[in-house]
Formats: structure tokens, C-alpha cells, sequence
């Protein structure tokens, strides 16, 4: 894995690419720096791919090369006014990814006049037998091709008058998935917008379609055109820049997904010291017909079992009031909740979150509004930013079914939602004034039935 970093502060400044490596995507070892600014510029996000076939000419016969392919982004140029201050480079490592040499032709691909013109994101077409890169170009997509990752020529555009364009597009991805319930494939564009998302600041919207090598087409009636609507790929506040993984074996045969937990509106004043942000929990992304079309699926990878230590299994007939499920535990559990709504009521069924200095953190189902929501406005620190809890926030429910599924990761200061199956999925932070402790099932307004909720403890992943 490679991330945004500046080493010598826990705010934004000069970025570097971070490096860590995992065997199971759960447990992460941190390595050196791998890319280091230079004349040229920063270095802004992007991509790693493996050259297999060499195709590049980096590779020296024994060692298979890493290609990495990122954003330059000049500092100074854009201090001074300029247009053209981001451009795309590329480094390779003959190392596994330990040590890199940059190219001595960079930039491969020099800026046309585009002030926002970032996040490659490079993929291997096998039936074009070409790389192809998706950029992030000011509100749209434009889609490149090359042979060698060193040549690269414009393909098409994406986007002008397709999906919300309430701020500038970043971190695309494009990639290809079996339909589940469904026959064949399809292909999948990925677009995270800053601001501009559902709930307010950074989201991920997504459109599904075909690609032939060169031009992605939406299916038609995905998004209308110059609609300003939006599929999102979640509704938390705290999910953004998300990119897949290449290259996973065939026989294993996910795509999963990594995404930076904070949103722009508020990830520089977060009270957080030492470290400032941190990393979704890994993600399989599937596709999925529903009543809506077909629609991403997100499923928390089958690897984070292995932090599991003790549970707690409650079950009951009927609930309406509150049942305890955690009191004084291990602040780091994973909840798993399915109930029956029952026809006519209006409940509201949620987990709570307390600790003994008055904190109250709310995650849940509305059923009249058929809507999940996230109550982070009495959870702890606020005050650090107007734009962090001025409101719950709220995620329509894909399901209609009467049956409802909630599995939850709670960290010291975080919330990971995976709703019906992954259907409905909701990430956000919040800043407890002391750890919580107190971990309720609630359901007020009525009863739900057959309820079982099952209490997770869990290991730390990094201590």
C-alpha cells in the first residue's frame, strides 16, 4: 500500500508516498518512504502496477519491475498563478517495491492547460493488450492508453454532463466485475468528488457500464444525463479516495478496496495528535442486481476474522426499549444485529454508544424514512470545526425486505456500517471525550422481532 504522506508534521504539507506491505491486508508493516519530492514537484496520488511482461524495459532479466504512476505536483508553479503546475510521472522499483528510481523522460504526460489534472490510476486491457490510465481532470474523466507506460496516447472523455459535479473530481478507478444474480460482467468507474457529497464534503460516486479499451459507456439510465444526480458508493462522511487492487490471483478473485477515513472538510483540525488520520477496513467490492439496477456491494474482507477473540450472542423474541450488549469492554468490537420490522410500526433501532462523561454517539435504522443514519452531534469533540457534527447524517436504505442486517467495526473513535449484505454502508469518525464503554441496542417507537445481536471483541490491528 502507498498513501499520501508528509513526514515532518501531522498537517498537510509537502507530499511523499508512504509505503507499508501486508500478507493479509489486516496486519501492516511500515516501510521507508518510497517517493520522495523533487524538482519536478510533489508527490500527489496514483497507482502501482506490476510489469509483468516488461513492457516498460525497466526490468533487467532476472527482476520483474513495479511500475509506479502518480501526480506531479508543482508547488511553486501554483503559488505563482500558473495552469499547468500537475503533471503525470513514473518511477520503477526492481525490488518489490523498496527502492525506486524515477524516470529520467518525466513527465510522461506533460499538462494540456487543466489547473486540476491528477490521480492516475492505470489498469493492464488484456483484450486491447494495452495500459490504460483514468485521470481525474478538473469535473470529468479523461482515459489514456500506452503499450509501455512510458507512451502514452488520449483516448476519450467522461462525464461532462453525467453524475454531481458539486466539486472537483479525484481518485478515479475503473475496473471489472462479475454481475452477482446475474450473468456476465460489468465494468465499474469509480469518482470521488470533493466537496459535493450526500452528506456534505468528500464522497465516491460510481457509474456502471462497458469499456472497450478506450471509451467507457454508461448503461444507459445509470445516472440521466444532466440530471446533477449521483450513485454513491457510501453515505458516511468519512470514506474517500478509495482504490482498488490490481493483480489479486484468479483463484482467489476480489476487488477490494482501501479508503482514506477523514473528508476535507474538516481532516485538518481533527484533534488527533502523533498521527492524523487512518484507513478504512479493507473492502470487497461486488456487483449486485437490485430492485434499483445493479449496484455496488461492499463486504469487509473474510481476513479481519482473524482479529476475533471473544463473543457475546443475545437473542430475543421481541424488543422494544434497550438491551445491554457491552458494559466496560474492549473498546475495539465488531457488532452484528438482524431484527424484523414489523408492519405499521415507526421504530427507530439503532446502537448507542455512552461513556461516563455524558458522550452519546447513535447509528441506526429509520423505519418510516426506510433511512440508516449516523448521530455523531453529541458524541464528544465538535467544536473543532462548524462543518463536523452540524447534522446527522443519513443514508437511504437499497433494501425494502422487512428482514434488516447491521454489521458494525467500532474503533476508539470510528464507526465502519455494512448494512443488508453491504447494500448500505456508512463510515464515520467521531471524538469521544473518554473511550466509550456502554454498548446499547436500542429500539424506540414500537418493537422489532426476532432480534439477535452478537458482541465482537477484537484485537488491535496495529498495537
Amino acid at each position: 500500500m502507498f498513501y499520501q504522506h508528509y513526514p515532518d508534521s501531522n498537517v498537510w504539507g509537502p507530499m511523499h508516498w508512504g509505503h507499508a506491505v501486508s500478507e493479509d491486508m489486516v496486519h501492516w508493516e511500515h516501510l521507508p518512504i518510497a517517493l520522495y519530492p523533487d524538482e519536478l514537484g510533489y508527490i500527489f496520488s496514483g497507482s502501482a502496477v506490476v510489469d509483468w511482461d516488461n513492457t516498460s524495459g525497466f526490468g533487467d532479466g532476472k527482476n520483474i519491475p513495479i511500475v509506479a504512476i502518480y501526480t506531479y505536483h508543482d508547488n511553486v508553479g501554483a503559488s505563482d498563478g500558473a495552469v499547468d503546475f500537475q503533471t503525470q510521472g513514473i518511477a520503477y522499483s526492481l525490488d518489490k517495491g523498496r527502492s525506486w528510481e524515477k524516470y529520467e523522460g518525466n513527465p510522461v504526460i506533460p499538462n494540456p492547460g487543466i489547473r486540476d489534472f491528477r490521480d492516475p490510476k492505470v489498469i493492464w486491457h488484456e483484450a486491447s493488450q494495452n495500459w490504460v490510465m483514468i485521470l481525474a481532470v478538473k469535473d470529468r474523466i479523461h482515459l489514456y492508453h500506452s503499450p509501455d507506460l512510458i507512451n502514452w496516447t488520449f483516448s476519450s472523455e467522461f462525464g461532462e454532463k453525467l453524475g454531481t459535479h458539486g466539486g472537483v473530481w479525484e481518485c478515479p478507478d475503473l475496473f471489472e466485475l462479475p454481475v452477482k444474480g446475474g450473468e456476465g460482467s460489468k465494468w465499474v468507474m469509480l469518482v470521488s468528488i470533493n466537496p459535493g457529497g450526500p452528506n456534505g464534503g468528500s464522497a465516491t460516486q460510481y457509474f456502471v457500464g462497458d469499456f472497450d479499451g478506450k471509451v467507457f459507456t454508461m448503461d444507459e439510465g445509470f445516472v440521466q444525463e444532466g440530471a446533477e444526480e449521483a450513485v454513491w458508493m457510501e453515505y458516511g462522511r468519512d470514506n474517500y479516495a478509495g482504490v482498488t487492487w490490481s493483480d489479486i490471483p484468479e483463484e482467489d478473485g476480489r476487488r477490494i478496496l482501501l479508503g482514506w477515513m477523514s473528508n476535507w472538510a474538516y481532516a485538518l483540525q481533527v484533534p488527533t495528535y502523533v498521527w492524523r488520520s487512518a484507513m478504512t477496513v479493507p473492502r470487497e467490492l461486488q456487483l449486485h442486481n437490485t430492485d434499483a439496477g445493479l449496484r455496488l456491494f461492499s463486504i469487509p474482507v473474510k481476513e479481519l476474522d482473524a482479529l476475533r477473540t471473544s463473543s457475546v450472542r443475545n437473542n430475543k423474541e421481541s424488543l422494544s426499549g434497550s438491551l445491554m450488549l457491552s458494559n466496560g469492554g474492549h473498546p475495539l468490537v465488531e457488532v452484528e444485529v438482524s431484527f424484523e420490522l414489523q408492519e405499521g410500526e415507526e421504530v427507530e433501532v439503532g446502537i448507542s454508544l455512552t461513556n461516563d462523561m455524558g458522550d452519546v454517539y447513535k447509528i441506526g435504522l429509520n423505519q418510516k424514512e426506510n433511512t440508516f443514519f449516523s448521530d455523531r452531534t453529541e458524541a464528544g469533540k465538535t467544536d473543532f470545526s462548524d462543518a463536523f457534527a452540524s447534522e446527522v447524517h443519513l443514508a437511504p436504505r437499497l433494501s425494502t425486505s422487512n428482514q434488516v442486517s447491521m454489521r458494525l467495526f467500532l474503533d476508539v473513535s470510528s464507526v465502519e456500517l455494512f448494512a443488508d449484505g453491504g447494500g448500505t454502508v456508512l463510515t464515520d469518525l467521531f471524538f469521544p471525550n473518554s473511550d466509550f464503554q456502554e454498548i446499547r441496542l436500542y429500539c424506540n417507537g414500537g418493537e422489532v422481532k426476532n432480534v439477535t445481536a452478537i458482541t465482537i471483541s477484537l484485537n488491535s490491528i496495529w498495537q
